[in-house]
């Protein structure tokens, strides 16, 4: 199953991300060589919004790394949450649809 976090990014978060970015980087890779995080990234135009794509047998993983994500314990981050998100299409979906 697939899991979107999504990170809902105070209006400074550019400025703030320095001083905790080498941290959140060094556990969104390590998630990642986990097999857990499979994409991650902030949505430009406004960054206003990060998304981060999970996948497991359940949200734990996600809920996990929000709660232990340097961003998020520094206030970087107003609100997150996590949801199931059904992929039917495409070579990595979840439950394939044709």
């Amino acid at each position: 199953m697939h899991y979107l976090l999504t990170y809902d990014l105070v209006p400074d978060y550019l400025e703030q991300r320095g001083a905790h970015r080498e941290r959140h980087l060094k556990l969104a890779w390590a998630a990642a060589e986990r097999g857990e995080l499979l994409l991650a990234g902030a949505l430009n135009d406004p960054v206003d919004t990060a998304v981060l794509l999970f996948t497991g047998e359940s949200p734990a993983a996600a809920e996990a790394f929000a709660k232990a994500d340097p961003y998020v314990q520094a206030g970087l981050v107003k609100r997150w949450r996590v949801r199931e998100w059904t992929t039917v299409v495409g070579e990595g979906a979840a439950t394939p649809v044709r």
